[in-house]
């Protein structure tokens, strides 16, 4: 007899005899072979050690990459803890507390309040977060907890003064700066004292500010009463611009080479010249139009023609007197953008300005003049370069006080003199008004004589007598250093 077993799970039924012996018989290799399904599946293996390892690990790979991007703890900038936070996290912290911190002004301010973007405060948040990790990263554990990184302050100058102003107008009085005029009666610039005026000073504000939020305040107390506020136009300013301009209209003038050839007068450049306050300094500025005309006027004052030199010299050359100075001839060049460089030049400080002028250089010509007595003959003779250009009967020393033969020269020539001396018997005389006198030889000269005419003959105390006209003529030729030959 056969039953049907339902087999458990499985939803089949399945054949099984009841006869024992049968079923300890091996299957014939007709049976088919039948397998048993298993009562339940078979349990998986958990592997939580092995997920609990791997959540550390991410963790400490996280911590690990934020210490590389983390500025450390317990360090501050400007009063703001940044630590655990970015550079850019740090830096926006920090502008937001420049932005947010208050300044209650006390006294005049009657408590009134201002906030940082009042005042136009501002710091450089990022160079300072920047520097904060890159000195004191987050992996750095001897970085922790450092020393508080601190940093000025800024205030914007136009901001903060139209703030304070419009919060505390009591305590603003406008300074007078020293001013520069042009004096006409003196042809000079003189200054004007300046005055101090009074208000609230950005520059102390900001530095009470600095300190605020370096001790971690977002809120300060400032006093706003008036305090002195000196003049952007000091007179120390006004004082070294007026010597600076007085020095320029000193050396004023067109040059060529080191000669001021056109000198220009004070008060002509004076109205060239404005002097404007400008940032707090003294600037000098020129108009190029008003200088237009001078340089207008320039060929006339500067061109001229060449004048050669005439000189006097000795037998070896030497100059003894230049009767004719040489002068070069001078043609003015292009002056077209002359009043416009002029302007910049005077406008730097310098008053003085360097023609474009072509030269033409002058010749010299040398006299070699000499003058020669001789006694036999009683004459004397003029040569000018070996020529003779004069020469008359004269009146040398008679024979008890002849005139000194030899080669002298000229050492002293005058206009007009008394000559006292001592007659051939020791008995004294003066001649009064003795004119054109030309000394060679100690006490003997040439020299006009207006008491005789008896030229021809011997008749002086040793002088070489001669007409007045005559006189004056040797005069005027000769000059200190002339050479003298008397002789027989």
């Amino acid at each position: 007899m056969t039953d049907l077993i339902s087999g458990p799970g499985t939803g089949q039924s399945n054949a099984v005899s009841s006869d024992a012996e049968t079923m300890a018989q091996p299957p014939s290799a007709d049976t088919p072979t039948v397998e048993w399904a298993p009562m339940e599946p078979a349990p998986k293996k958990r592997r939580l050690g092995l997920w609990i390892g791997l959540g550390a690990g991410v963790l400490a790979l996280a911590a690990g990459a934020a210490s590389l991007m983390l500025i450390a703890p317990g360090t501050t900038v400007a009063g703001v803890p940044v630590g655990f936070m970015t550079p850019g996290m740090a830096a926006e912290a920090v502008s937001t507390r420049m932005a947010s911190t208050e300044v209650q002004l006390t006294d005049a301010g009657d408590g009134t309040r201002l906030a940082g973007t009042d005042l136009g405060a501002s710091i450089d948040a990022s160079a300072l977060t920047d520097e904060a990790f890159a000195d004191r990263p987050m992996w750095n554990l001897g970085a922790w907890m450092g020393e508080p990184i601190t940093a000025d302050v800024t205030l914007d100058p136009e901001t903060a003064d139209s703030a304070l102003r419009a919060a505390v107008p009591s305590s603003f009085t406008p300074a007078t700066d020293a001013t520069v005029v042009f004096d006409p009666a003196a042809q000079a610039y003189t200054a004007t004292p300046a005055e101090p005026g009074t208000g609230v000073s950005v520059d102390d504000l900001a530095a009470a500010f600095t300190d605020a939020v370096t001790a971690g305040k977002t809120s300060f107390a400032y006093s706003a009463d008036p305090a002195e506020v000196p003049p952007l136009i000091t007179d120390g300013k006004a004082t070294a611009a007026v010597e600076q301009l007085n020095g320029m209209l000193a050396e004023a003038g067109f040059y060529v080479g080191d000669e001021r050839t056109v000198p220009l007068a004070p008060e002509l450049v004076a109205s060239w010249l404005t002097v404007d306050a400008v940032e707090g300094e003294l600037k000098i500025s020129a108009d190029p139009a008003s200088i237009q005309p001078t340089v207008d006027a320039l060929p006339e004052q500067v061109n001229r023609d060449t004048v050669n030199a005439s000189n006097i010299v000795d037998s070896d050359g030497k100059i003894l007197k230049a009767l004719t100075e040489g002068k070069e001839g001078r043609a003015l060049g292009d002056t077209s953008t002359t009043a416009g460089d002029f302007a910049e030049k005077l406008a730097s400080g310098d008053a003085t300005f360097a023609l474009p002028v072509t030269a033409t250089p002058f010749e010299s010509t040398s006299l070699f003049r000499r003058i020669e007595v001789d006694l036999s003959e009683q004459r004397t003779y003029l040569y000018e370069n070996e020529k003779l250009v004069q020469s008359w009967a004269v009146s040398t020393g008679a024979s008890g006080t002849p005139t000194d033969k030899g080669r002298f020269r000229v050492y002293a020539q005058l206009r007009t003199q008394d000559m006292r001396g001592t007659n051939a018997d020791g008995s004294k005389y003066v001649t009064a008004n003795v004119p054109y006198i030309t000394y060679f030889n100690g006490d003997e000269a040439l020299h006009g004589t207006y008491w005789h005419s008896n030229f021809g003959r011997p008749m002086s105390h040793g002088c070489v007598n001669m007409s007045i006209d005559s006189a004056r003529y040797v005069w005027e030729f000769a000059t200190k250093g002339t050479e003298v030959w008397v002789h027989d």
